[in-house]
C-alpha cells in the first residue's frame, strides 16, 4: 500500500492554516469537478483532492496524521504502525460528505475504523455535548483483576493561528474486572461540554489489551504456550503452568504431542459466563552439548520411529 502525502496533494505547507487549506480545496475543486473540468483524469484528481481534504479540515484527524511522522514520501510502501493510534481522542462529526469506503485503502486503513463516529449536533441554544471516543490499553491482568489507572488522552484544539495543536488530560479510571477486548468504558460527562445548559457529552474508552509475552486472547479465552520436555510429554508428567492468576499444578498426559491444548475451564477472562483458559503443549529438546546428552540420543537413534512416515517418506 502506498503512503499518500495529503497536503502535497492539496498543495499547502503542513504547518497551513485551516482556512488556507480550505481555500486550496476550493480552487483544487472547482478545477477537476468531473462536470465541469477538461484536465486530464479530473475524475481521479478530484477523489484524490476530496480524500486529502476529509482528513486535513479535521484538526482530529489531521493531528493524528500528522502524529505518522513527516518522513514518509508520497508512493513509499506503508503500513501503519501497530496501534498507531492508541490514546487519541476522536469527537463526533463523522464524514462530512464523503464515506470512508469511496477512498483509497490508504485512508480506509488509518481512519475506516473507529473513527467518524457522529455525536449528537450542537443545535439550538440548549444542545448536549458530543460524545468522544478514545482506544486505549490496558493489561490483561486488569480484565482478571479490575484496577484503577490513570491514563493519559491526546486531543486536539485550534491555536490562535488558526493549526490544530495536541494537549492533554489525564484520567482516573476505573477499570471493571471482566472487560474484554473491544468493549467500551462510558465516562459520562466527560466528553465536549454541552452548549447553553446543555450537559456536557460522554467519553466512550474502547479496551484493548497489551501485547503479553506470554499470553495471547481470543474473544474471552486465554492462551498460553507451555514448554516441556520430551519424556514429559511421552510418559506423562505433574508440572508447573503459569496462568494470569498465578500458577497451578498442570498434568501432562502420556503420550501427548507438540501442540495439543489442555483446557482450563473458567480460567479465561471473567465473566457469565468465562472464558477458558487454553494450555498449548511445545515439546523442547534438550541440546545435545554433552557426551551424555549424546549418549541418550544415540540410543533413541535405535528406536524403530520414524517421523515422516505419514508423508510416505
Amino acid at each position: 500500500m502506498e503512503f499518500k502525502d495529503y497536503y502535497q496533494t492539496m498543495g499547502v505547507a503542513r504547518d497551513a492554516t485551516q482556512d488556507e487549506i480550505k481555500r486550496a480545496y476550493r480552487k483544487l475543486a472547482r478545477k477537476y469537478h468531473p462536470d465541469v473540468s477538461k484536465e486530464p483524469q479530473a475524475e481521479t484528481r478530484f477523489k484524490e483532492v476530496g480524500e486529502a481534504y476529509e482528513v486535513l479540515k479535521d484538526p482530529e484527524k489531521r493531528a493524528a496524521y500528522d502524529q505518522l511522522g513527516a518522513n514518509w514520501k508520497a508512493g513509499q510502501d506503508f503500513r501503519p504502525p501497530p496501534d498507531w493510534n492508541q490514546g487519541f481522542e476522536f469527537h463526533g462529526g463523522g464524514f462530512t460528505d464523503a464515506d470512508a469506503a469511496q477512498f483509497s485503502d490508504f485512508f480506509e486503513s488509518l481512519f475506516g475504523q473507529g473513527f467518524g463516529r457522529t455525536g449528537q449536533a450542537r443545535t439550538g441554544f440548549h444542545a448536549r455535548g458530543e460524545d468522544a471516543h478514545a482506544r486505549v490499553l490496558i493489561d490483561l491482568e486488569d480484565a482478571y483483576r479490575g484496577a484503577s489507572r490513570t491514563l493519559t488522552l491526546k486531543t486536539t484544539e485550534l491555536g490562535a493561528d488558526g493549526r490544530p495543536r495536541l494537549k492533554e488530560r489525564v484520567l482516573n479510571v476505573r477499570i471493571p474486572k471482566g472487560v474484554g477486548q473491544g468493549q467500551h468504558i462510558r465516562l459520562a460527562g466527560q466528553g465536549d461540554p454541552g452548549i447553553g445548559q446543555g450537559r456536557a457529552g460522554d467519553l466512550y474508552l474502547e479496551i484493548e489489551f497489551r501485547p503479553h509475552r506470554v499470553y495471547h486472547v481470543e474473544g474471552r479465552d486465554v492462551f498460553v504456550d507451555l514448554p516441556v520436555a520430551p519424556w514429559e510429554a511421552a510418559l506423562g508428567a505433574s508440572v508447573k503452568a503459569p496462568t494470569p492468576t498465578g500458577t497451578v499444578d498442570l498434568k501432562v498426559p502420556a503420550g501427548s504431542a507438540g501442540g495439543r491444548k489442555l483446557r482450563l475451564k473458567g480460567r479465561g477472562i471473567p465473566g457469565s459466563p468465562a472464558g477458558d483458559l487454553y494450555i498449548v503443549l511445545k515439546i523442547v529438546l534438550p541440546p545435545a552439548d554433552s557426551a551424555a546428552a549424546r549418549q541418550a540420543y544415540e540410543a533413541m537413534q535405535r528406536l524403530d520411529f520414524n517421523p515422516r512416515a505419514h508423508m510416505g517418506v
